[in-house]
């Protein structure tokens, strides 16, 4: 007969416990750590917006209102964060903030009116734009990141990274200036039909694939298929593309 019942359980039970209240605990200092600020500023119908960062995620947005609204995620006990107002629009420059830091991490989520012109660059991270229609879209990530431009409708568009993805849906505007350009990764277009341009596509490893605007009398290749060149339609707007590691596509919408 037993006169004690031991219960083997209880060790495991504590440790559950307090695995438990690490990860409350571990939760509640990141929350502590990170900061939401948001901000609102006058803006006219056609504004220029200049984002430089030094790693995080940047979305761009556009909405009905005549201001510009800016959402940053940020560590408080590092960044820096002071937005500026031009003539022609709104500046932020992690960078210049923040000299000599390389650690810091900021997301960022900006909305603001269509026709406006953006400009934005990161060292690492990802780079989002949708729906702008303004003169210009720059979108620039020195190292690793994906670049998504969507409903983009620009004279200028630049896409560049050093290595990850560039996926482009828009359109060409006649007279107007597009370039693509990664080190590594995979660049695509999604284009309307009657999209006309003049394009120069190069590819180091010979991975270009024009899909339904491929037209053999009209385009040219060279360089053993490296590049080729030739117009689409009218071919009024001014498209390069270069990709040295990677594949070149066309879709049509």
């Amino acid at each position: 007969m037993k006169l004690f019942a031991s219960d083997n359980r209880k060790p495991i039970k504590i440790l559950s416990a307090l695995f438990s209240i690490l990860i409350v605990l571990t939760a509640s200092s990141f929350a502590l750590a990170q900061q939401k600020v948001s901000r609102r500023f006058p803006a006219g119908k056609n504004v220029r917006f200049e984002l430089k960062n030094i790693t995080g995620t940047i979305t761009v947005e556009t909405w009905d209102r005549d201001e510009i609204a800016v959402t940053a995620l940020m560590d408080n006990r590092k960044a820096t964060f002071n937005p500026r107002q031009t003539d022609s629009g709104l500046v932020i420059d992690i960078v210049g903030d923040n000299r000599g830091r390389n650690d810091i991490e900021m997301n960022f989520k900006i909305q603001l009116p269509s026709r406006s012109s953006v400009d934005l660059e990161t060292h690492s991270g990802q780079i989002n734009v949708r729906n702008v229609q303004g003169d210009l879209v720059r979108a620039h990530i020195w190292t690793s990141g994906d670049i998504q431009l969507i409903g983009i409708n620009a004279s200028r568009v630049f896409a560049q990274n050093l290595s990850g993805d560039i996926y482009f849906d828009g359109d060409f505007t006649s007279g107007g200036t597009y370039e693509f350009k990664s080190g590594r990764g995979t660049i695509s277009l999604q284009l309307p039909a009657s999209c006309g341009f003049h394009l120069v596509a190069t590819s180091s490893v010979k991975r270009i694939s024009l899909g339904p605007f491929w037209d053999e009398k009209r385009m040219q290749l060279l360089g053993e298929g490296r590049r080729i060149t030739g117009d689409v339609g009218d071919g009024r707007a001014s498209v390069t593309i270069t990709n040295y590691q990677g594949d070149i596509k066309f879709f049509r919408r």
